[in-house]
């Protein structure tokens, strides 16, 4: 990746951040005066949730903007992988927010406590779902655009705040006007439940691009197969491939002719590297050489993969 696109990544991840930010902070004045207003547990669930998306989002830019720091000395690989780490933090404070949740509708159905002016808890909601719906319509351009994981959490976490809207909406119309006075503590249980497999989904890409999680199976083989066209190559051995925020790194032993020059060898690894880069732009490439036959020592053979082991041979 350029440094031109690296900048250009980092100020959209950051504006992406920040209109979450924004968002988040106008939603949690709305939806104080409506949970004080309705004491609607369904709707103290949703204030309680955009609280923390106040901090989660907080979080994301802090996050995004550690990230879009170039490599130096002490992070020679970048510092992607602060995306992962605020994504995790997220995931922690949905977790958090649903706990609580839950608790608080189990205790508001022992009661059997109603709740009251529900047409302000209605139009509060109304208004934050067309306001999300806009944040993640722009928060997913963003992604599409680069791929941030820290964003896409964020996302996912705003996308569920759309159906906890509709449940809030729900709740308070059947509580109130049809009279259904247990309905706003099970839609705040249900809430809880979506919210914790929310948090179950998220922390899968990030805890994949913390633990180095290899690429799919399907885009190793194509990889392979690039790297695999040049004429002067006799196999190819020991792939491994990470991701680390909006950065891929790939890197491979290749066997070649023993009695090659130097100078060639190096004319053949730019030329294989300029191959890969076509079709995998931005991805990092390290090719080590070796001799047509070399063996690495047990203690340093790493996995194969089907594919290599099958070009290899």
């Amino acid at each position: 990746m350029t440094d031109a696109q690296q900048e250009m990544r980092a100020s959209l991840t950051t504006r992406a951040a920040l209109a979450s930010v924004v968002t988040a902070l106008f939603l949690l004045a709305l939806k104080a005066f409506a949970a004080w207003t309705t004491g609607s547990v369904a709707m103290l669930g949703s204030l309680a949730d955009t609280a923390l998306d106040v901090v989660a989002s907080l979080i994301t830019l802090f996050g995004v903007r550690i990230a879009a720091m170039p490599a130096d000395r002490e992070h020679r690989f970048g510092h992607g992988k602060a995306e992962s780490i605020a994504a995790l933090v997220q995931v922690g404070i949905i977790t958090i927010s649903a706990v609580a949740i839950g608790w608080r509708a189990i205790e508001r159905l022992a009661e059997g406590a109603t709740t009251t002016h529900a047409e302000y808890g209605i139009a509060v909601s109304l208004v934050a779902i067309v306001a999300t719906l806009a944040l993640v319509a722009y928060q997913s351009s963003i992604v599409r655009r680069t791929g941030s994981v820290a964003i896409g959490t964020d996302r996912l976490h705003y996308q569920s705040d759309l159906f906890l809207n509709l449940a809030v909406v729900a709740a308070l119309g059947l509580d109130q006007f049809a009279g259904l006075t247990g309905a706003d503590p099970l839609f705040g249980i249900a809430i809880a439940a979506w919210l914790l497999f929310g948090a179950w989904r998220a922390s899968s890409r990030a805890l994949d691009q913390l633990m180095d999680k290899e690429w799919p199976e399907e885009r190793r083989r194509r990889f392979v197969a690039v790297a695999a066209r040049h004429p002067d190559g006799r196999g190819i051995h020991d792939l491994r491939t990470r991701t680390s925020g909006a950065h891929e790194f790939a890197q491979f032993h290749m066997w070649v002719d023993p009695q090659m020059t130097v100078a060639r060898a190096h004319d053949v690894m730019d030329e294989i590297e300029e191959a890969l880069a076509r079709e995998f732009p931005g991805v990092e490439i390290l090719i080590h050489l070796d001799p047509e036959g070399q063996i690495d020592q047990p203690g340093n053979l790493l996995v194969e993969s089907d594919e290599t082991k099958g070009l290899a041979e």
